[in-house]
């Protein structure tokens, strides 16, 4: 499952309610995008429309025909989670960043989850670019690996 897939709106209710629809409470579910992106966020207070507009401008604005389905605002999150992890935050902060930034929050286990996999990742891509001989490539996963470890 993706982290994305863990991945929640904060006061999903009281934006239910505002909107005067039901929809999944997971940020990325397809519904979800839809009111995001399509929804009447006219109805919204100004506090939460201010969020949700940045959340689609900064995740939701690619150009492809399939948009917000193409897969790119989950990359984007992605991204932006691993921006923070970078910038030296936990789990725990980064949850607190992106409730503020955009009113969504995660577990800070499945951000625990997320982070150690990607080591993970990294430790083996650096291993078999060695094992290859890929100096440069091992190089650079060693030094990504050592950001998220940070």
């Amino acid at each position: 499952m993706a982290i994305t897939d863990k991945i929640y709106v904060k006061n999903h209710r009281q934006l239910a309610s505002q909107l005067e629809v039901s929809f999944p409470k997971s940020a990325f579910s397809g519904a979800t995008l839809d009111i995001l992106f399509q929804g009447d966020l006219e109805k919204l207070d100004d506090a939460s429309r201010e969020r949700v507009l940045d959340f689609n401008q900064d995740f939701l604005d690619c150009t492809c025909d399939s948009n917000p389905y193409c897969g790119h605002p989950e990359r984007k999150f992605i991204a932006y989670l691993l921006d923070l992890r970078a910038q030296g935050l936990d789990p725990e902060s980064m949850v607190a960043v992106m409730t503020e930034d955009y009113m969504l929050y995660a577990y800070p286990g499945d951000l625990y989850s997320f982070l150690d996999g990607g080591v993970r990742t990294l430790e083996a891509v650096e291993e078999l670019a060695e094992v290859e001989g890929e100096k440069g490539a091992a190089r650079r996963a060693g030094e990504r690996k050592r950001e998220l470890l940070q």
